[in-house]
């Protein structure tokens, strides 16, 4: 038998993450790629797997501990035939997920695919800045038992975390008790301690302060047979999300049609000449493509806000969504102006794939720019995207449908592609967004423009 250090893998951009539950204990049997403990930053959760099977024989941390890439977490006995370890194993997202990346789960919602294309469903919320604490602590003076993201996460949406219960082990306080005094608040069960909320501004306060009826209760079940089902913990993380999006951001959403007639048909060549190579050209890769050209064009659209500041991003991140068993994902597209379509294709099949295989590190599921959200596999004429915070804008697209479409002499047939663009209003003007819209038309109609 031989002893086996398990060290912390690669976790992406994060110097040092937070230990916030350990799965196994000494003398334990696992098997290899079994999740051993569960890491946190202030932005995603990782589960840190067995790279071998064996027997626990030490564990080298507790709760709250800080690690980071290349720190020992056990002492593993392999079993005899396990060959040593190499130096890294790979981290799987955890499917309970804290915060955001998984919500860089939401703004909308369903399959992607525009034009025969099938792509993955929508979006989920990415983290907003944070809004100035309001963290009062407890009568002893110590700051509330939960975990970094947590304390961000009540923070963004005014919640004192000394006047919220922990479920956790030890009372700390987890992400879901944080949204339960939320709606406590909200429903104007929790009156004594809602005078204490301070809402991040522009949030409009609690349901009362907004002058909004307390949230109906009903008892369904005397009406007819029900079923309950709670919902999964991604669903809860994007709800809060979307929540703060929709209230915070004063979005608009311009429609248009773009023909992609000619450039369906290109797609469809190209896929013809590309079969043996085994990867499938989807509109969506030529969509990326047209909105960072007309990105380049408008860059106030690959902008943020900070403070009273507008941040321009001379990069062109793309992230796109997709199902997955544990819910919606986006995966990001790093660099986007430097691949090509071929390439666009086969890596979002690839990012596709990780996510429902729940294998998206964090590093994958941030640092997007602009949101593609797609119904066009399903079908719909437009929708309004809920934008993702930090970003300032986000296009859906509905499915492509032929139409009769006057070319000065006659009505012809052509695919047209709804397009649907939300945008920032503090940021983005009107005239912005249907300048956007009308040169992403004009590319998609003739895709020699993206050349320009």
């Amino acid at each position: 038998m031989a002893l086996i250090d398990i060290q912390v893998p690669d976790i992406g951009d994060f110097d040092e993450v937070t230990v916030i539950e350990i799965l196994v204990k000494p003398g334990d049997t696992v098997k290899a790629d079994q999740s051993l403990l569960t890491v946190e930053s202030d932005k995603a959760s990782m589960e840190i797997p067995s790279s071998h099977g064996g027997v626990v024989k030490e564990l080298r941390v507790k709760l709250d501990d800080k690690v980071k890439q290349g720190s020992i977490v056990l002492v593993l006995e392999a079993e005899a035939d396990a060959p040593v370890p190499a130096a890294e194993a790979a981290a799987a997202p955890a499917v309970s997920a804290p915060a955001a990346p998984v919500a860089q789960a939401a703004a909308v919602a369903a399959p992607v695919a525009v034009a025969s294309a099938p792509v993955a469903p929508v979006a989920a919320a990415t983290p907003a800045q944070a809004v100035p604490a309001h963290e009062p602590t407890a009568v002893t003076g110590q700051l509330p038992h939960a975990s970094p993201s947590v304390r961000k996460f009540a923070r963004e949406i005014g919640v004192p975390l000394a006047e919220v219960k922990g479920s956790g082990p030890k009372g700390r306080i987890t992400q879901d008790d944080v949204q339960g005094f939320a709606k406590s608040v909200m429903a104007g069960d929790v009156r004594t301690q809602a005078q204490a909320v301070k809402a991040p501004a522009g949030s409009g306060g609690d349901g009362a302060a907004l002058g909004l009826l307390p949230w109906p209760k009903v008892d369904f079940a005397k009406f007819g047979p029900v079923e309950r089902k709670e919902m999964s913990r991604i669903k809860k993380i994007s709800g809060a999300n979307l929540l703060r999006n929709a209230i915070m951001i004063p979005a608009v959403t311009n429609h248009d049609d773009a023909d992609i007639t000619d450039l369906e048909a290109f797609r469809v060549s190209t896929n013809k000449e590309n079969e043996k190579s085994g990867v499938k050209v989807t509109m969506l890769a030529f969509l990326i493509k047209a909105i960072v050209a007309t990105l380049k064009k408008y860059p106030e659209f690959n902008s943020s806000l900070d403070g009273d500041a507008i941040v321009y991003k001379n990069y062109w991140h793309i992230g796109f969504a997709a199902d997955t068993p544990n819910g919606l994902m986006v995966p990001v597209i790093r660099d986007a102006d430097q691949k090509g379509v071929l390439q666009l294709s086969q890596e979002m099949g690839e990012l596709a794939k990780k996510a429902r295989d729940g294998k998206l590190s964090s590093a994958e599921m941030t640092g997007a720019t602009f949101t593609i959200s797609s119904l066009g596999g399903i079908g719909g004429k437009y929708f309004l995207p809920i934008i993702n915070a930090p970003e300032v804008a986000i296009m859906g697209v509905s499915k492509s449908t032929m139409e009769p479409v006057w070319d000065g002499k006659q009505f012809v047939p052509r695919l047209m592609l709804p397009l649907s663009l939300t945008y920032d209003h503090r940021v983005i003007d009107g005239a912005a967004a249907a300048r956007f819209n009308v040169y992403l038309s004009q590319i998609l109609g003739d895709f020699r423009r993206v050349l320009l």
